[in-house]
């Protein structure tokens, strides 16, 4: 008889709970195997399953990937050994089915049928653990998408059967006891996007609590705690709840601020009840959710309960002589608000850091939430895992859940809210296409982009008229390292760290910022300078690292710094609490440790760029100098058209000959001029149905234009100093010092 040992694997997000095991093209050729045969599974106990051919990736790994069921079934975890074999599975004849212990369940009048529907062809042996999807109109429901486990408690031949068209199904309403592998619960398959995660946890805690001996023979004590930190929705408390259920480890949770009591002692109590339970049922898994609420450092807080508690943690977690198979896991997302004295090897060993999901974790997710969705064919989840940067787990779940409510608002109209049951003929009807995730994208955000979100509006650089060589600059600058990192790479350079646009008012430096963000669909977080600025010490630095802590978190993304002169004026020059020369320190900081930044760029935006602190426009901070100077012939034909795209012209008006007189006008202007010419032709005629050029004519004597003989002096100087050979601060003159006094 031919078999093979593999070792088991998690299965992919669209397998979990149908039974299927997936084995690479070699292993099915080596018994014999085409897809869809029945194989025997063979570990603590046996079971069976079906078989597939696995994807691309797994081929020659020697691996089989099986769901959280069979491996229950099989009682074997990950990275375990099971011996794998052809199995002669007989038709069954009948197979009786009950609800494990804990789950009460009344099944409905035609339940039996709806689940020998959902089980045929599957291959079940007695004893297995029988996963059946609950659907919108079963019985019995738990939650859409989540497999309610069922027991076969008999099945007639013995061994492996199938399930056809002629078995017998019956199910029994009483639990069966017994069984302590009760499926249900989140297994590994329920996460998505943290591969090298689960591997640390499971080598902290899978390892000790089924290999002793291993640790035993290296002569080291297996690890005690494991911290989990974070941005809130990554998954930690989900990643605790799967180990615990995988690892069949009793699993104690401890919410940080339910045990805390106002009677003296009583909190001290409640963990060490906790701790000496988890002990008596070892082996146990103490989860502390919300860490930093029961453990905060103990020199910032004023209160007496949670030094007491503090203590008391630190000497369970090391005084706990034989604290024998109870390991501990923490969650918090403030990893730095956490006692000191908690982080050291012993208590909490391993921190591990639960990102935000990159990419490929990211589809990965989605396929999770998505695997009992009606999706249309025309969703792409993998382009929709590009268009998510900074999403994380929960915010991926919010996004699925708002498509599908999307769709049900396509399908709201047909049903009638009064009648009891929906047609079934309309629920099979119902898919969420790939317009309902667009507009979902529209309205779920990043939640670590919450406090600091700007609704973009849609400006594309159509929408930004003359200005070509500084549109080509700031789009080298900020979109090639956003879009084709590659290039940079090839040429072993690193991409500017930040751009400062500078140049009169109204020429549309903040227009531009807008457009990139739109272009290099990147998060975009916008910070107006003065916004910064607080009375209390301290606050105003801490506004710019938080931004930048959000950027990074949330990156690809772009910060706009608008009136950066406001910001970060020179240093030495104002009396009185030097708030500003704080915040120019803290902003050298921050953009000087950009290394690690990855991928967030900087842009500023001003028009008196000689009063910006020289340290700032250095390279390797404001490394690229954009000047969005007045706009040339061509520019303002341009804006015109840009602006008047939605005014009816009357035929004598030309755009060309209105562009060659407008001379030192700049792009805001000329938009006062197009406004102006309407309400001239209005204020003729109130009837008037179209703008002339006489109109124009006069609303050109009514606008001025911005730049003069003066501020084109001054820009050009300003200019000539940042093109290099002169330097900001040598020469002085009346619009503005430069420098030191």
């Amino acid at each position: 008889m031919n078999e093979v040992q593999l070792e088991v694997a998690k299965a992919y997000p669209n397998d979990s709970g149908r039974g299927i095991a997936r084995l690479d093209p070699d292993t099915l050729l080596h018994l014999k195997l085409s897809p869809g045969d029945i194989i025997e599974i063979e570990g603590a106990e046996t079971t069976a399953a079906k078989v597939w051919r696995a994807d691309r990736q797994d081929w020659n790994t020697d691996t089989v990937r099986i769901d959280g069921f069979t491996r229950q079934n099989a009682e074997v975890g990950i990275g375990e050994r099971v011996e794998i074999r052809k199995a002669e599975a007989e038709k069954a004849d009948s197979l009786v089915l009950a609800p494990p212990e804990e789950a009460s369940v009344q099944f409905g009048s035609d339940a039996a049928g709806m689940v020998k529907r959902q089980i045929l062809k599957r291959p079940v042996v007695e004893r297995d653990i029988v996963p059946v999807m609950s659907s919108t109109n079963h019985p019995f429901m738990r939650s859409p998408g989540q497999a309610i486990p069922l027991i076969a408690v008999e099945t007639d031949p013995e061994g492996v059967v199938l399930v056809t068209e002629d078995t017998d199904v019956e199910l029994r309403e009483e639990p069966i006891s017994g069984f302590e592998r009760t499926g249900g619960g989140i297994t590994y398959e329920d996460i998505g996007g943290l591969q090298n995660e689960i591997q640390r946890v499971r080598e902290m805690v899978e390892l000790p609590m089924k290999h002793p001996q291993i640790f035993q023979k290296l002569g080291i004590e297996p690890p005690q705690g494991v911290l989990l930190h974070g941005p809130p929705g990554t998954g930690k408390t989900l990643l605790a709840k799967a180990v615990a259920n995988e690892t069949s480890a009793s699993f104690f949770s401890i919410a940080g601020p339910e045990i805390i009591s106002k009677y003296y002692g009583e909190s001290e109590q409640q963990l060490r009840e906790i701790f000496e339970d988890a002990k008596e049922d070892s082996p146990s898994i103490i989860f502390i959710d919300e860490l930093d609420s029961i453990a905060p450092k103990r020199e910032d807080v004023t209160g007496e309960v949670e030094r007491r508690v503090v203590a008391q943690l630190l000497t369970m977690m090391d005084g706990l002589e034989g604290r024998g198979q109870v390991i501990v896991i923490a969650a918090t997302n403030r990893v730095d608000a956490v006692d000191p004295a908690l982080r050291r090897p012993g208590r909490f060993d391993r921190e591990i850091e639960i990102g935000v999901p990159d990419e490929v974790g990211r589809e990965e997710i989605l396929k999770i939430h998505t695997r009992g969705m009606p999706l249309s064919d025309d969703v792409n989840l993998g382009h929709l895992a590009g268009e998510t940067h900074g999403f994380v787990g929960a915010d991926i779940e919010s996004l699925t859940k708002e498509a599908a409510m999307r769709a049900l608002r396509r399908y709201l109209p047909e049903i009638d809210l009064d009648e009891e049951d929906i047609p079934p003929s309309l629920i099979d009807r119902m898919i969420v296409k790939r317009e309902d995730f667009r507009g979902a994208l529209g309205e779920v955000e990043p939640s670590a982009m919450r406090e600091v979100l700007v609704e973009l509006p849609k400006i594309s650089w159509d929408d930004v008229g003359g200005l070509r060589e500084a549109k080509q600059d700031v789009q080298e600058a900020v979109e090639w390292p956003l879009n084709s990192p590659e290039k940079f790479d090839r040429m072993g350079i690193d991409p500017p760290a930040g751009v400062l646009l500078y140049g009169p008012p109204g020429t549309g430096k903040t227009l531009m910022a807008k457009a990139v963000a739109n272009e290099t669909n990147a998060n975009f977080i916008s910070v107006r300078g003065p916004q910064l600025l607080s009375k209390w010490v301290g606050e105003s630095e801490k506004a710019i690292r938080q931004t930048f802590r959000k950027a990074r978190q949330v990156s690809p993304t772009v910060i706009f710094f608008d009136e950066l002169d406001s910001l970060a004026p020179g240093r030495g020059q104002e009396v009185g609490n030097n708030v500003s020369e704080r915040v120019v320190n803290q902003l050298l900081t921050e953009l000087d440790g950009l290394e690690e930044m990855g991928e967030v760029m900087v842009i500023g935006a001003t028009n008196r760029p000689d009063i910006i602190d020289p340290a700032l426009i250095r390279s390797g901070r404001f490394d690229r100098m954009v000047m969005v100077g007045q706009p040339g012939v061509e520019g303002r034909e341009r804006i015109l058209e840009i602006h008047t795209q939605d005014t009816p012209l009357a035929p004598d008006v030309s755009l060309r000959e209105l562009a060659e007189i407008t001379d030192g006008y700049v792009g805001s202007d000329l938009a006062s001029i197009a406004r102006e010419a309407a309400i001239e032709a209005l204020r003729d005629d109130e009837t008037a149905e179209e703008v002339e050029m006489r109109h124009f004519r006069a609303a050109l004597e009514n606008v001025r234009p911005t730049i003069t003989e003066d501020i084109l002096d001054y820009y050009d100087q300003v200019e000539e100093q940042f093109k290099g050979g002169n330097t900001p601060g040598q020469d002085r003159r009346e619009g503005g010092h430069i420098g030191f006094q």
